[in-house]
Order: C-alpha cells, then structure tokens, then sequence
C-alpha cells in the first residue's frame, strides 16, 4: 500500500478486486432463523456481488441518475445497502444512509438538509418514511422488491467527469449537541480509510483473499460502511454483516462464519465478560479484534479469556484513516490507540492551541501534512462551509477528543472534550468515572455529565442503571460513592446519582446523554435524583 491511497475511484478499485478475487467470498450473511431475509446465511462471491452492481448501476444510468444526484438508502445492516451504495458511486451519486432508528423529525431533518432526489427503502420501512417526507416535492420511494423500475429524476445528471473528489457518501454524525452534521465523504477518501485498515501491519496484519471479517456495527456508519469494508475490497477479503450486535449471538455467528478478525466497541465486551463463560467462546477462529473504547480494567481480561488481543484504534467520521495500538509491544488496559505517522501528524493542545507537556491531557489536533493538511480527511460539512472552517482552524483538525500523549509518542484517550467536568478548577473525564462505576458488580450502565454547581462550579451527576433489581436506589448510591471514592480522587466521585431502569442508545450503542433529561430541566431538582455530596470528603494518602 502507498502511504495514502486517495487517487482512485470506487468503481475502479472494485473491478480491480473482482477481476483478481472473483470467486473469493466478498460479503457473508451469518444464518438466524427467522430474520426474514437469508435465514440460512450465504456467501456471496465477488462476481456475484459485481453481476448485481452492474444491473443496477444500468437502472439507476437508464432512468437519468448520475454525477451530482443524491440517493438516501434505508436498507438497513443487509447486503442490498453494499450492492445499492456501489452501483450509485460507479455512476458518479452520492449514497445518503439512514439510520432505521431514526424517528420521524430526524428523516425528516435529514431529507431536508441533504435533498435526496431517491430514497430507495425497505417494504417494512415505508410507514417509518410516510410522515418524514415533505409534503412539497417529496422524494420519490422506490424498494428492492420495486424490481429496476425507477422514476426519473427531477434534474439531470451533471456532465462532469468522475474523480476521487466526487462525492460518495454524506453520513450523519449523532453529535451530543444541536442538529446532526452531513459529513460529506469522496471516492479518495473512502479507498484512502480502506487502504489503512488494510496496512496497519504487527498484530492487525491483514492476510490478502484469507481474511473473514466479522463487523456487527451499521453498514451506515463509517466503521462497517467504510473502514473495513473498503479494506476487505483493497485485499480481496470477506466482511460478515450481521444484521446487528448481541451478546447472545456473538460467539456462535463468529464460530458459523469461520471469522478471523472481530470487531467491537466498549460496551461489547462487559456484555460478551458479564455471560456465563463456555467452551463457545474459544471454538473460533479470530486472530485478533478491533475497535476503540475497551475499558482499562477489562482489557488484559477479556484478552485472556477470548484467546485473543483486542486492537484499540482512534478515528471518526470526519477521518478515519484510524491510528491504532497494533505494533507489539502493545500499551494493554491504558486507552492506547498508536501513534502519528506519515499520514497523520497530531499534536495535543490546550483551549488556546498550544502545546501541552508530555503526558499532560489536550485535545487532538491532527492533519494529514502542512502542506496538504486536508488530504484524506472528509470534504467538509454539508451546507455548512462555516462549521468546516472553525474544526479546520489554524490548518489543524480539531478532533473534540482529549488525550494524552507520553513521551514516547504514544497517544492515549481520555474522553470526549465536551464530556469533561470542571469542578472548582479540577478537569473531571467523565468516561474515567464511568469506567470505575462499571467496575461495580451492581452497575451494568453508567453516563457521567456535569450539573451546575453554585459553588463549585460543576459538580458530577452520574445515571446507572442496575445490574439486578431490587436494591434501594439510596443504599446503591451510598455504596457506588464508596466505591468511587477508594478508587478516585475524591472531587471525581459522584456529587449526584440517579438510579434508572434504562438508558438511551444509539444503534451503535453509545449513549445519548443529551436525551436523558429534556430540555430545561435540571436533573438536581428531580426528586429521583440523590444528592451525595455530603459524601463526598477528602481523603489523606
């Protein structure tokens, strides 16, 4: 692979692959009764895979779509989103994804900021997408059952020629705040996100046409839909698409598929440590997993356990040329995730943009180069060239992570840069007191926010949800500040606890705190809401 991989086109790479692996296994289905699409499960060979993309790559070229036209996909995790997306980029349209958890008003935000001229669905989804849809010109609605009968568009095509600048996909990133944000996404950069996965080299060497890469998370997310995807493509290796993630399935759709790498998120693997252990969980094939967000206490353990190492990785929507811990020996059960490199150079910097001291915690500057600083990265925000430049300012991608980075070089996360919680001068991570509320047997979920403090400025408000019911809310948070506070400095203990049954996810299961109380509301003045922060004591040694 060359350092950056951004000079071709979609189409032209997957030709490449089908002509080199045509009759290797391209996408896999794990089998599941009544799922109601390939129940049994199926492989599908890269020719197969082509044959299908051609025919409707000639029906969406027939009916007028082109270069400039916009198609939005509800197809959810299942192969029609992969064969539907790579017929739209080989003629030169742009694939919007929707999320199928998504509710009315976010279609209906969605088909309005990115103006699809389709929207290609699932028969089960047309009601989800019936009042979503404006009422003045609405896109049409065609399904895979519709055969490759489409309408025309209301514009044409543009008569460009198609480059890697052209667009090839505009996903939404979920944010924590305000509107979601269209990432806008070019051929070169998904093949550039591909043909890093693909050259991580030490453990996360992938083996050309030898791989089988289970990946649970969304197809419409830039994990599954882009990062691994394109690197099976650039190796002529195989992706399992589960249609999602559970822990009951894990084990025997990696056993079925014969996978030989796995990827997961954080909370995957208390889930996956929280079963009963069982000769299930080591009849597999995996070398190595991959994925960001393991908790430090559980690293080491499920590494142990599962017979395998767990890569941590960094990357986002906007780049995800992932950095990754690959390279032994690896930095285990202390949120590692690699290194700059040539491609990526990175800086860790203060609210002024300076550079901090070695091992002290910054946000992620990153960038390809100083020359060209963007190469690689996405092409901006749609409609939103304002909201691009303030993340590009002083020619360095602002991540919105904080992190460490020691003196090695090695860059260690430490949370989300608005997760942080500013208690009387003190920088609290939310994710770090996260980490240790999950540490307790009766904890099985956790969010850490801040609240308003007259005094103190913020204080710390923790959401858990129990392991098993049945213990007073007051008694488990007595015993959770405890706990806390023989592990933490005292001013990172919980000042507040709000014990509930649930908490909201989204589909790849990362909390939405900005969901869990509405608008306005104070969660201090909730009667549910516990105050312990006359718990909260200094502690000497």
């Amino acid at each position: 692979m060359t350092e950056i991989m951004d000079d071709m086109t979609i189409d032209a790479v997957f030709a490449a692959a089908v002509a080199r692996h045509g009759d290797r296994p391209f996408l896999a289905v794990p089998a599941r009764r009544d799922r109601g699409y390939l129940d049994a499960g199926v492989d599908i060979t890269y020719r197969d895979a082509a044959a299908r993309i051609a025919e409707l790559a000639a029906a969406y070229r027939a009916a007028g779509y082109g270069l400039g036209h916009r198609v939005a996909t509800l197809l959810e995790n299942r192969p029609d989103y992969v064969f539907h997306k790579l017929a739209l980029n080989s003629i030169g349209a742009c694939c919007v994804p929707i999320n199928p958890d998504y509710r009315e008003p976010e279609i209906a935000y969605l088909v309005e900021h990115s103006e699809p001229d389709l929207v290609v669905a699932l028969p089960a989804r047309r009601r989800q997408l019936a009042g979503a849809l404006p009422e003045d010109a609405p896109p049409r609605v065609v399904t895979p059952d519709d055969g490759l009968t489409l309408p025309e568009p209301r514009r044409p095509a543009r008569g460009e020629t198609l480059s890697p600048e052209t667009p090839a996909s505009i996903l939404y990133t979920s944010g924590t705040t305000g509107r979601p944000k269209g990432c806008v996404l070019s051929h070169g950069y998904e093949i550039a996100s591909g043909a890093r996965y693909a050259s991580l080299g030490g453990i996360a060497s992938l083996r050309p046409g030898r791989e089988r890469i289970f990946n649970p998370l969304p197809l419409y997310h830039v994990n599954a839909g882009t990062l691994s995807l394109f690197g099976a493509i650039l190796t002529g290796n195989c992706q399992i698409q589960s249609d999602r993630f559970h822990p009951e399935r894990w084990w025997g759709e990696i056993a079925q598929t014969k996978a030989t790498v796995a990827h997961y998120l954080g909370v995957i693997v208390p889930l996956l440590l929280n079963r009963a252990p069982g000769g299930e969980e080591r009849a597999h094939r995996v070398r190595f997993a991959i994925g960001a967000g393991v908790e430090p206490q559980l690293h080491r353990r499920a590494e142990e356990r599962f017979g395998f190492p767990l890569v941590e990785i960094w990357g986002m929507t906007e780049m995800v040329r992932i950095l990754a811990d690959s390279e032994e020996p690896r930095e285990v059960g202390t949120r590692a995730f690699g290194r700059a490199n040539a491609g990526i150079e990175a800086r860790v910097v203060d609210d002024e943009d300076r550079d901090v001291a070695a091992g002290a915690p910054g946000e992620l500057l990153i960038r390809h180069s100083a020359a060209t600083p963007r190469r690689g990265f996405f092409s901006g925000y749609l409609n939103d060239e304002a909201a691009t430049e303030a993340v590009w300012r002083g020619g360095w991608f602002h991540t919105g992570d904080v992190v460490r980075c020691s003196g090695g070089g090695m860059l260690h996360f430490v949370d989300r840069r608005k997760n942080i919680i500013r208690r009387s001068g003190e920088n609290i991570a939310a994710a770090e007191v996260e980490a240790v509320l999950l540490g307790h047997p009766q904890v099985r979920q956790a969010a850490v926010m801040a609240v308003a403090d007259e005094v103190r400025e913020e204080e710390v408000l923790a959401c858990v949800v129990p392991s098993e019911p049945g213990m007073p809310a007051g008694d488990l948070a007595a015993a959770l500040v405890a706990h806390c506070l023989d592990r933490l400095a005292y001013f990172k203990a919980p000042g507040w606890i709000h014990v509930v049954d649930s908490l909201p996810t989204t589909a790849t299961q990362k909390v939405q705190k900005h969901v869990i109380y509405p608008p306005g509301i104070d969660p201090r003045h909730l009667a549910e809401v516990l105050d312990m922060r006359g718990l909260k004591r200094r502690r000497q040694g």
